[in-house]
């Protein structure tokens, strides 16, 4: 994985905009979800953990109305005005600032221009929320330079609208929540229905566990189109289960008492209301856990969480299946689960620290003789939110 440096990107700055002075940097991790699968557009429970891995950003005003974006990922330059923000098919990574910008403007700011220099380390297309981090970094910079001092929670629901309203991915609040309010050695528990939340202790390192992630190195193809076929699913779900439960608005108000309920549906709602309500208690379970600092039933709900999606939810694919199959069957580890979307990209796994040499080397193994994949292995620990440059950057 790429290893970033705010000295090495303030410095392109300034090669890149030589008459542009006084940049501001920031930083936006990704995140990895731990546990709440697909809960997050059923208002239920979710509960991420933002990682050392994500999106730098140096930039700076311009004095005109124009956002130049230089991408040292993609050696690539670029410009739009904020006269006429519109999105773009030739260079698609812009769309997340292109979209940040609109939405500042759509909500009454007046924006000007800047120039941008960014680099990633967030590996794509693994469901690590990689847009996301663009997307929380873009607006904790533009907020900074205009010196608006915009509640951080209202800068998320700037960045979610960004992706769902302009890039058109019609995501949950999660990701750009984990991004922004992430914290060292907490995972965050989010309730998507009020927004409130808890940042709780992993003791995972002290009880000598790594939280490791596994690309699959399948390009999740079919997410658009299964993934809303899933919001539609779950929504039909509420509205049949309204006829015994009247006051129920979302799967989230449907609780384990409740599942003689959801199993009399059609079986394949049945199906998606049971992994949603399951997913739900599972998480709550998890907080328990953590908090008794019981890592051993941590890791069973990942499994069953596992077991759930691949299932009940059906988002699993085979790639991603034998993944959690062969991290659940190396010794010492406690549990492993698909994570994000589904359909490919990663599992996470909590395995000894002590064994991560021959882990990965089993894994790397296996996985490729089955597949005829190489896998991409990554060992992340939960890390600080998104932030004004005050501190080195994380080095993964």
């Amino acid at each position: 994985m790429t290893k970033l440096s705010f000295d090495h990107l303030e410095s392109l700055f300034r090669e890149t905009f030589p008459n542009t002075k006084n940049p501001t940097s920031v930083w936006a991790p990704g995140r990895v979800n731990l546990l709440g699968e697909h809960t997050d557009y059923n208002d239920g429970y979710v509960f991420p953990m933002a990682i050392d891995a994500g999106i730098a950003m140096v930039g700076a005003l311009n004095n005109t109305s124009t956002v130049n974006l230089y991408s040292a990922d993609y050696e690539a330059k670029t410009s739009f005005s904020l006269d006429n923000i519109t999105a773009t098919e030739r260079l698609k990574w812009t769309n997340y600032l292109r979209g940040v910008c609109h939405q500042f403007l759509k909500a009454g700011f007046e924006l000007r221009g800047m120039d941008i220099v960014l680099q990633g380390n967030v590996p794509q297309g693994a469901g690590l929320s990689s847009s996301a981090a663009l997307e929380v970094a873009t607006a904790l910079l533009i907020d900074k330079l205009h010196g608006y001092n915009v509640n951080r929670v209202e800068l998320v629901k700037i960045a979610q609208r960004a992706e769902n309203e302009f890039v058109g991915v019609a995501s949950g609040i999660m990701d750009q929540f984990a991004s922004m309010m992430g914290k060292a050695d907490r995972a965050l528990f989010l309730d998507c229905r009020s927004l409130e939340y808890e940042l709780i202790r992993t003791p995972f390192e002290e009880q000598g566990y790594a939280v490791v992630v596994i690309n699959s190195g399948v390009k999740r193809g079919l997410v658009s189109s299964e993934y809303n076929t899933r919001r539609l699913q779950c929504e039909e779900a509420v509205k049949l289960l309204q006829a015994a439960l009247p006051t129920i608005a979302a799967l989230r108000d449907v609780t384990i008492e409740h599942l003689p309920l959801v199993n009399a549906l059609p079986p394949v709602l049945a199906q998606r209301a049971r992994h949603v309500v399951t997913e739900n208690h599972r998480v709550l379970k998890a907080i328990t856990a953590l908090e008794q600092g019981d890592l051993k039933e941590f890791g069973l709900l990942l499994n069953a969480s596992h077991h759930s999606l691949q299932h009940d939810f059906e988002v699993s694919c085979s790639e991603l299946d034998l993944l959690a199959e062969l991290a659940q069957n190396f010794p010492g580890t406690l549990g492993s689960r698909m994570t994000g979307a589904g359909f490919g990209g990663c599992t996470v796994s909590l395995v000894p620290q002590a064994s991560l040499p021959l882990f990965k080397k089993q894994i790397l193994e296996k996985y490729k003789r089955e597949t005829m994949i190489e896998p991409e292995i990554y060992v992340f620990k939960a890390s600080p939110g998104a932030h004004i440059k005050t501190r080195v950057l994380p080095q993964s």
